[in-house]
């Protein structure tokens, strides 16, 4: 059976986070990335993590949904306290990454300007605590490219992989300039859906070096399981459909993504974890 990292979920709400996990192992998927992003679904994923420690690594963070809640003057006691959160974790129970941050200005574009704040804040935050990044980006790719850039060139060659835009729905562009900057992006069950042909033709064209398969559950569920609260279980679905579109077989997408989610997130358990900077193209097998 091969085995899977889903980089990308969530553990809020009233899943059984036990079942959730025995389930995901069933259908082979040994690691999975339990993503924070308020207070609620930060202390979700590092429960899950500390129950279930073999299995389950997590990240916490501040997302673009809070900019416009907290205010000026708020997001600078947030990240403070952000900032307190992660030096008092990092003694016993650190977290792989800061995330998930970002920019959304499809809902709420009204905000635009505060979630470029919070978001410059929590990239800086990062810096300071050697953590890499898990970045949301909708209809923001000018702004979210800008930071991004400006992150990188911050880091001034540091070791490890800059971080990861998931649930990946961007330009061509896009895609290529993050994946030159060392930047992975997370491919969901979006893949599976129909009529998104501009998508899959730029998954077609990632360096293997700089991909990874996600679920985002409880969303986005992929075909067959659409209209269902999505779960790690189901990212094979995603890596099938991954190696359709990139002429590969699963057995490659789940090791080439195995390896890079591990360099990205699992720091502690892997040497190497580099990220390198690509120049060519998907590597199709």
């Amino acid at each position: 059976m091969c085995e899977y990292f889903d980089s990308h979920a969530h553990f809020g709400g009233e899943a059984d986070v036990a079942a959730v996990v025995e389930r995901a192992k069933a259908a082979g998927v040994t690691r999975i990335m339990a993503v924070g992003g308020s207070r609620e679904d930060d202390d979700a994923a590092l429960k899950a993590a500390r129950r279930f420690p073999d299995d389950v690594t997590f990240a916490i963070g501040l997302g673009r949904h809070l900019a416009g809640e907290l205010g000026e003057s708020g997001v600078s006691g947030a990240v403070a306290e952000l900032d307190g959160r992660l030096g008092e974790l990092g003694a016993s129970s650190p977290p792989a990454a800061l995330g998930e941050i970002g920019l959304d200005f499809h809902y709420e574009r009204e905000t635009a300007e505060a979630q470029v704040g919070l978001f410059r804040s929590q990239l800086e935050l990062a810096r300071g605590h050697g953590l890499p990044v898990i970045v949301h980006s909708r209809e923001a790719e000018k702004e979210t490219l800008g930071e991004l850039r400006a992150h990188f060139e911050s880091l001034a060659g540091a070791a490890g992989c800059p971080g990861v835009v998931h649930c990946f729905t961007g330009s061509a562009e896009f895609a290529r300039e993050l994946t030159e900057m060392g930047y992975c992006l997370g491919f969901s069950g979006i893949i599976t859906f129909k009529n998104v042909s501009d998508l899959r033709d730029v998954l077609a064209t990632v360096p293997d070096e700089n991909l990874l398969i996600e679920t985002d559950a409880p969303y986005l569920a992929p075909v067959p399981h659409r209209g269902r609260p999505n779960e790690p279980a189901y990212v094979p679905h995603v890596a099938v459909a991954a190696a359709e579109i990139r002429g590969v077989t699963k057995e490659h997408i789940a090791a080439v993504t195995m390896e890079n989610a591990r360099r990205v997130f699992d720091r502690g358990r892997v040497s190497g974890i580099g990220c390198r900077v690509s120049g060519g193209g998907a590597g199709k097998k």
